[in-house]
């Protein structure tokens, strides 16, 4: 065959085509160049309120079985179908753990304090590296704000090794939840399942008990943050509005959990509330309220950062989350 310059250049080019093929290969043998990061992004996020800054840090997810049943009112297939509806896994409801911490322009004050790393497998326990992740020291907050006593908002007063996480800060607490967690009567005579529960705010604030600050839910416990009675969760559950020149929040704590299930359903019973048919009373209030003030609400147990609006629709509420900006 007569060689030209097209087959020249045409032979030319397959050759230094196979030959870098060659060189991929073995450098990776059928995988990526670069391998997966095998963790996830830190968790936190920012808005404004008014003239507040908002920063809400997760504090990772609890994926609760559904055996016992979160929900013991209704059947479990039905706790099932609406997980499914939402595209969520059917063999657990996921609790998300979000922290609030605001900024006022003269005080860092936190809403509530996360696991600290101790309240179940499923429970990553990110809060201290991603409060450090948004660029805030620990030592810098000036009032803890606790709205309840269950652990997931109480035990991050402490390290997985016992240290002070906000050794500067006031610590404040709701007058009728240290009544009645910290009562030695009461603890004696609960039920099975609730002492563990009165154990572990001992452990927690045995040692600061004489350092706290109690207040009265309907009393402001920072400028611009004033609490408000939501029992039934837990015997003194306090929420809060947030409120900065014409603009304000609405802090729904624990009132409502994973929206799916109880916003959608603010009939069925939560396990975890102390009294659940206030808790449904309360959770019905506080989502008519939400809906019809037109709030932006804070959650803890929302999806993360569970920050938006609650929409009446049927029987039950949706949740619509407010859309993802980079803006303040």
């Amino acid at each position: 065959m007569q060689t030209t310059r097209r087959n020249l250049l045409t032979g030319t080019a397959a050759a230094g085509a196979m030959a870098l093929a060659g060189q991929f290969a073995a450098v990776s043998p059928g995988l990526a160049a670069a391998p997966p990061a095998g963790k996830q992004a830190p968790g936190f996020y920012r808005y404004k309120v008014g003239d507040y800054e908002i920063t809400i840090i997760n504090d990772g997810v609890w994926l609760r079985a559904l055996e016992p049943s979160p929900v013991p009112n209704v059947p479990v297939a039905d706790l099932q179908q609406a997980l499914a509806e939402a595209f969520q896994p059917t063999n657990a409801v996921a609790y998300p753990f979000n922290l609030t911490i605001i900024n006022t322009g003269s005080k860092l004050i936190a809403i509530d304090t996360g696991t600290g790393g101790k309240f179940s497998p499923t429970t990553a326990g990110t809060f201290l590296d991603n409060l450090a992740a948004a660029g805030i020291d620990a030592s810098k907050i000036d009032v803890v704000v606790i709205s309840h006593f269950h652990p997931d908002h109480i035990n991050g007063i402490w390290t997985k090794d016992d240290k002070v996480v906000f050794p500067n800060a006031e610590i404040t607490v709701p007058e009728p939840e240290w009544a009645f967690w910290m009562d030695d009567a009461k603890a004696g005579a609960a039920p099975e399942g609730l002492k563990g529960n009165y154990a572990n705010c001992k452990r927690v604030f045995g040692p600061l008990a004489d350092k706290l600050t109690r207040y009265q839910p309907g009393k402001e416990v920072a400028p611009g943050i004033t609490s408000f009675a939501a029992y039934g969760h837990t015997p003194g559950h306090t929420a809060y509005t947030v409120a900065s020149g014409n603009q304000s929040l609405l802090m729904i704590v624990d009132s409502v959990a994973n929206p799916a299930v109880f916003a959608r359903n603010p009939d069925w019973q939560h396990a975890s509330d102390v009294d659940r048919n206030m808790g449904i009373e309360t959770r019905k209030r506080m989502l008519d309220r939400a809906a019809t003030d037109k709030s932006l609400i804070q959650a803890m147990h929302f999806p993360f950062p569970g920050t938006g609006h609650i929409v009446k629709d049927g029987n039950g509420y949706r949740f619509v989350p407010t859309t993802w900006t980079h803006l303040l």
